[in-house]
């Protein structure tokens, strides 16, 4: 496995780290234990303390957080300013809830006293992706420290100086040594750490055959985890929609992140008497796209995060051109070094393509035309995965309608999906299972212990 910055702007390799070894992992599990017996046993105004520190300590030092996010994975610096900016709102969202969130839940049987009450499980191990590489890991991190858990992480590598940054504050915000630890590991020495009596839960952030890998052996060892995987969200624009409003919104939707998001919009489903001013109007705006240094203010469209990211997107491009897609938009490479891809605009992408049920994790967006809203749903509901969604309408009882009969975790109305620290954020099908964010991922890796008292 390489661990390794390598700048995706202009693929130079930056910086090499080196692995751990097996006895380096013994030593980080024995450490989170440890520091497990005694981090459960603190209040919840040590933990909140420590989580607003962290914030407080990012809002700080924001731009070096977000030079270091768009170095190793081009995201363009304003969005990567965002980023940090929302991990220290969701530190501080657990920190003053958490308290609420695992309140002892009272219920009366038969004039006898019950209640749940919520506990830490332990050490929990948390597998997290590139493309928001502090985001993805505080959104796991901060709800199970505040429960009284301990944290394993085992960050994707090729954002190591991110995965280092995290740690730092983390040990600077005051929590001891232990409650968070990263790893720099090979992918297969994940196995061996769930495998570990002293670890009880997984959380893996990524593809759909990393999710089934890790399903399976947390599965065979009888631990809990949390999936969040690929979608190929539907953006569905009705006949009543504000077009100007759904054109912004669908170029936004799909741009975010360079198009590397499992939660942007990928499939624009229009009803055919709007579809041919959506396609220009979406044309328009995404080929005025300017291509360069994410580090440029003027750039509205940066590399994606490496070549071998680069070429996948190529390669899927190329396979639904291949079988009779029709190129409205882009379609290939510039001629440029770094991992860039053009804006590019599909249709005629049919149901028998392999591309159809694929997610292209990249700045492609494929259009369907549709007669009218029933084949709208219909053909929302198409696809292996479930995350998220949104339907563009004037109609707003139209839109719950429509929203309530899509297949997903989450759907969005004249909006596309979105996160929100208060929002509960998963999904569906080959999508995964379980939930983060919002009072909900505090709830994943905690016992919900019942004590009754008797009559």
């Amino acid at each position: 496995m390489s661990i390794a910055t390598i700048n995706p702007a202009t693929n130079e390799t930056v910086r090499l780290f080196e692995p751990l070894h097996k006895d380096d992992i013994r030593e980080a599990i024995s450490s989170a234990d440890d520091a497990y017996q005694q981090w459960k046993t603190t209040t919840f105004q040590e933990r909140k303390g420590c989580l607003n520190k962290f914030a407080e300590l990012l809002r700080a030092d924001e731009n070096k957080f977000a030079r270091l996010i768009t170095l190793e994975m081009g995201k363009r610096f304003s969005e990567s300013q965002y980023e940090i900016e929302y991990c220290a709102t969701i530190a501080e969202f657990y920190a003053s809830g958490a308290e609420n969130f695992l309140a002892d839940q009272p219920f009366d049987v038969d004039g006898a006293e019950a209640y749940i009450r919520h506990e830490p499980i332990g050490v929990v191990l948390g597998v997290m992706p590139w493309n928001f590489p502090f985001y993805q890991v505080v959104r796991f991190a901060a709800p199970n420290i505040m429960a009284g858990n301990t944290v394993l992480m085992k960050h994707a590598g090729n954002v190591p100086q991110c995965a280092v940054a995290i740690e730092t504050l983390f040990a600077d915000c005051g929590l001891p040594t232990g409650v968070y630890t990263n790893l720099f590991i090979p992918t297969e020495f994940v196995e061996t750490i769930i495998a570990d009596d002293r670890v009880r839960g997984v959380s893996l952030t990524g593809s759909e055959p990393a999710g089934a890998a890790v399903a399976a052996i947390a599965g065979k060892h009888l631990k809990r985890s949390v999936l969040e995987l690929g979608g190929n969200d539907p953006f569905i624009v009705l006949e009543d929609a504000d077009m100007e409003l759904a054109i912004q919104q669908a170029v936004k939707g799909r741009m975010v992140n360079a198009g590397q998001s499992c939660v942007a919009s990928k499939r624009f489903i229009v009803v055919e008497e709007i579809a041919n001013d959506f396609i220009a109007g979406i044309t328009e705006q995404m080929a005025a796209l300017q291509l360069g240094d994410p580090m440029d203010a003027d750039t509205t469209l940066g590399p994606l995060s490496s070549e071998k990211a680069a070429e996948a997107v190529r390669k899927q491009v190329q396979s639904a051109i291949d079988a009779g897609a029709t190129v409205v938009l882009g379609g290939d490479r510039p001629p440029r070094e770094g991992a860039f891809f053009n804006p590019t605009i599909l249709t005629d992408v049919t149901s028998d393509m392999t591309t159809f049920d694929q997610e292209i994790f990249g700045p492609v967006a494929t259009v369907y035309v549709v007669k009218d809203e029933p084949e709208a749903i219909q053909l929302a509901n198409h696809s292996s995965y479930g995350l998220g969604g949104c339907v563009f309408t004037r109609d707003t009882q139209r839109g719950r309608r429509v929203a309530e009969q899509i297949e997903t975790g989450m759907m969005f109305v004249n909006q596309p999906t979105k996160s929100q620290a208060e929002l509960p954020f998963g999904g569906i099908k080959n999508s995964g299972y379980g939930r983060e964010l919002s009072h909900l991922g505090i709830l994943e890796f905690v016992n919900k212990k019942l004590i009754h008292l008797g009559n």
